[in-house]
């Protein structure tokens, strides 16, 4: 554990940790507050964010979403006759892949995430299989693509940002094409006016500012489908695709912070400590535990509001004088289980490793 914080005369130490340009990302993009890890629902304004271009400047009122391609049927759709289809909202908690890249070693240059990229929005919108289906595919459909309206560089490949599911892989997910997040309209870092949601899939696969769906009858090759979001061991591994959300915990933090270092000082005596646990593909929660002087308790679940949000937990501990670690691991019904170390991949992707908070108790 670092040195404490909270004595006269903590210092700091010089040596920066990150890229000049990972700070410009983190500048653009922003992850949750852990501190509101006690709602169900995550603060629009706090959900992460995670923009790979520019965000698009689209008119709702002249915005039209094509299905075409391999299509029997292909038609398209104004924001207002997609707004009148049959209407869902449902609580999806979502999560960059990026997610944890910070902790690995080496670390992967890109978004410098630690635990913050992850939040669960109530998503308004209609659900996307029936809409694929109006469009008549064809049985020799092999990708379904999903184009959004930001276009940009990355390793020098100019394109707009896309993915694709197969048709098994739609038939699987309860994928939604959405409008509204919270009660209210996208916002524009959200995707408005338009977005898909693939609940218990990492971020990525919900692509923001839709513009079209394209049956093709080959494999999607697009740069953010094939050469990146995969887990490659080296750079000559063709990898194996990122998808399925990896199960995972985290700790709202107790007592209060030093400003610089984030470790957190409080009182002794009791306290309740709670947090978040989820799981990809719809898997629930089966346990979280919390480490509290050196030895793993078993926390009680306090419940999730749909398949795919989060599920609550809670632990009472006796805090005593001293420095200490807390730290939360969750297991999922498929018996998965959050590793105490992180892994490695070169994209940096699903690092679900315990999250440790350091914690200084006063009197010691």
């Amino acid at each position: 554990m670092k040195d404490n914080p909270f004595q006269p005369g903590a210092t700091r130490a010089d040596q920066p940790e990150f890229t000049r340009d990972e700070l410009g990302l983190a500048y653009r993009n922003s992850g949750a507050l852990l501190e509101l890890l006690s709602r169900d629902i995550t603060p629009t304004g706090t959900h992460y964010l995670l923009i790979h271009f520019d965000v698009p400047q689209i008119a709702p009122e002249t915005h039209v979403l094509d299905l075409k391609g391999a299509f029997d049927a292909p038609y398209s759709l104004s924001m207002a006759e997609i707004m009148d289809l049959p209407q869902i909202t449902r609580p999806v908690t979502l999560e960059c892949a990026g997610n944890g890249r910070a902790g690995m070693t080496p670390r992967p240059l890109s978004m410098p995430w630690s635990y913050e990229a992850v939040g669960t929005s109530e998503w308004t919108g209609t659900p996307l299989a029936p809409l694929i289906e109006r469009a008549k595919p064809r049985a020799s459909v092999q990708d379904f693509v999903f184009t959004g309206a930001d276009f940009g560089y990355d390793k020098g490949v100019p394109h707009h940002y896309g993915r694709s599911l197969t048709p098994e892989e739609l038939a699987d997910l309860d994928a939604m094409l959405v409008w509204g997040m919270n009660g209210a309209p996208l916002l524009p870092q959200h995707g408005a006016p338009l977005r898909i949601i693939v609940p218990g899939w990492y971020g990525m696969a919900s692509v923001k500012w839709l513009t079209s769906i394209e049956a093709i009858e080959t494999r999607y090759q697009g740069f953010q489908q094939v050469q990146t979001y995969r887990f490659r061991a080296h750079a000559e591994d063709p990898g194996t695709p990122v998808n399925r959300i990896h199960v995972k915990s985290l700790m709202q933090p107790p007592g209060v912070p030093d400003w610089f270092t984030r470790a957190r000082w409080l009182e002794p005596g009791r306290v309740t400590l709670q947090g978040r646990a989820w799981s990809g593909a719809g898997v629930p929660i089966a346990k979280v535990e919390v480490l509290l002087d050196g030895a793993w308790q078993e926390a009680e679940l306090t419940g999730r509001a749909d398949t795919y949000a989060w599920t609550g937990w809670r632990i009472d501990w006796e805090a005593t004088p001293g420095t200490h670690e807390l730290a939360c691991r969750a297991t999922d019904a498929k018996g998965n289980t959050q590793p105490l170390e992180p892994g490695y991949n070169t994209g940096g992707f699903a690092n679900n490793e315990v999250h440790r908070v350091p914690v200084h108790v006063a009197g010691a």
